[in-house]
Order: structure tokens, then sequence, then C-alpha cells
């Protein structure tokens, strides 16, 4: 499971699939809050690094959304579609995901691998639930997780008989940037992944995140804004086979993520934005990649391991 130290303060949610762009009257206003927007799909809400999620984001990625209106359009871009690089959306797809992790064999080791929960933790022996508590810059992070065997005996610790591992990720709280921006989040996740025992020949993945946050602050040129992010993400069914000696990728699943948006500066009406990736697994070598930016779609060929994508 991911731990990440949180760099800063992003922005937070809005309505998932249902946000669709809005007039803004005052073109200037329009035109700054597009600037202001062009690199939201970069960044990541802050402590959404602390949940499961397919995103390759670290301690850069997820950092806050600064609203950047001063800088001419240099390093305003969008997110490229190099997914396998700080590029892509919310720093990519994780290496898990791209053949980008050595495989080992048992818990710990290879893709999905898991890994030590943080903070206080306690198990309940009648629930076979482990519950830990931890804090970071303002946030609070509750975990449970359920560990079994392959034959479905509850674990308080994993071992080298666990198969199964089922985490679910509450992060929230209020946290405030060095520019006295406010905001407010609530992030959350849950995986599961089995086949995770030494004998097993390959991996399941199942798991679902979503991130929400909510800002007030002003931009690095003083204006005043709101602004509201929402991020959602889904793995189904991701099946990685389990080979000795090499890394190696997924071979059956989907993953779906989508961000959405929305800023408001002081005097003008929001203004959103929204990106659509869906990536699925066929077998090949070549997993599809459909990205959808504020209504335009286009399909693109990921060569695996760690490809880079080439759209039409």
């Amino acid at each position: 499971m991911k731990r990440r130290m949180i760099q800063g303060v992003a922005i937070a949610a809005a309505a998932l699939l249902a946000a669709a762009c809005m007039d803004v009257t005052s073109p200037s206003t329009s035109s700054n809050s597009a600037l202001a927007l062009s690199q939201a799909f970069v960044t990541l809400p802050a402590g959404f690094t602390l949940t499961d999620n397919s995103f390759a984001g670290d301690g850069t990625t997820g950092g806050a959304f600064m609203p950047r209106m001063n800088h001419g359009g240099r390093g305003n871009e969008g997110p490229m579609d190099d997914i396998s690089g700080h590029g892509g959306m919310g720093g990519g797809f994780g290496p898990d995901f791209l053949g980008g992790v050595g495989f080992g064999r048992g818990f710990g080791h290879g893709p999905f691998g898991g890994g030590a929960l943080h903070g206080t933790c306690s198990f309940s022996s009648s629930t076979g639930v482990v519950t830990c508590t931890d804090t970071h810059d303002g946030l609070t992070i509750n975990t449970t997780a359920i560990y079994k065997t392959a034959g479905g005996t509850a674990q308080s610790a994993p071992d080298s008989t666990t198969d199964v591992a089922a985490v679910t990720t509450d992060v929230s709280g209020t946290v405030t940037r060095r520019d006295s921006a406010v905001s407010t989040v609530h992030n959350t996740s849950s995986r599961s992944v089995s086949g995770l025992s030494v004998g097993s020949t390959q991996r399941t993945v199942n798991g679902v995140a979503r991130g929400e946050e909510s800002t007030a602050g002003k931009t690095d040129s003083g204006v005043v804004f709101t602004a509201t992010r929402l991020v959602g993400d889904t793995t189904k069914a991701l099946v990685i086979p389990v080979v000795s000696g090499k890394p190696t990728y997924p071979t059956a699943g989907t993953v779906i993520r989508q961000m959405t948006a929305t800023i408001t500066l002081a005097g003008g009406t929001p203004t959103t934005k929204a990106r659509r990736e869906v990536i699925t697994y066929d077998g090949s070598a070549t997993a599809t990649l459909v990205i959808t930016t504020d209504g335009t779609t286009k399909t693109c060929k990921l060569p695996l391991p760690r490809g880079i994508p080439s759209c039409s």
C-alpha cells in the first residue's frame, strides 16, 4: 500500500461523469480560467497517493494544483500521451500496470505484492480484520485489511502463506497550503489482490478509488478563486501471470480513470474540464488505451512492457 508524504494541497471534487463545460460570459475570464486549469490533470489531489490506485503518483504528482496565470503558457501544458512518464494524467499509470515491476513470488514481492501497514494497528480475532490509524499533515488515514491463506484462514499479519489481501483506505481532513489556500480532502480506495502465495501462477486485482477536494485561495497572480477536483479510478479483473526471473504485464482486465476539474475566478463563472482514460489488456503484448478529453476521443496502442502509446 502506498505511503508517500503529501506535498501540499490540490483542488477538489465536483460531479464525476456528469460535469460539463460551462459558458463564461467574459472572454478574458474564460481564457484565464482555461489557462488556470491547464495543469489540473498532471497532479493528483492531496493525500490521494496514500490510497491504492492506478496512478503513478509520488511526492511530485501528489502535490497541490496551483492555478497559474503568469507564465504565458510555459509549463502549463496538459497531460501528454506518454503515460509511462510523468506527463500523463496524475503521473501516468503505475509500473505495476505496465510491466515495470520485476516479479517475485509471495507477499511483498512483484506487482501488487502488497506492503506494510502504517500507523497504530490492531487485529480482531472475531472479525479477522486489521485496523490502522495514522496522520499526515492534517489528514487522518484509516485503513482496514483482511489477509487470508489460500484455504481461507484469516491472518493477523501477512506472511509467506498469504494468498489474498483486501485493503480499504480512507483519507480525510483539512489542509492549508503555504500561500494560505485551504482545502478539504476526502479520498478512499478498496483493493483486493489474490494469488499472492508462493505457489500461485497468476495474480488477480480488483479495486476502486475516489478522490475529492475543494479549495479556496488566490492564484499566483493574486486572483481569488474556488476550485474543485474529482478523481475516479476502477480496476476490473486485472490478471498478471507469475513468471520467475522477469517482469510481466497484465494479460486481461480493464482500468478506467477519470478526472474532472472546475475553477471559478473572482468575477467569473465556473469553467470545467474533464479527461477519461481506459486501458484494456487482451493477452497480447499491446494494450488498447482510449483517451477522452472534453468529449474528444482518440484510440492508442500501448506496447508492453513500459511502451509509449501510438495514437490515432
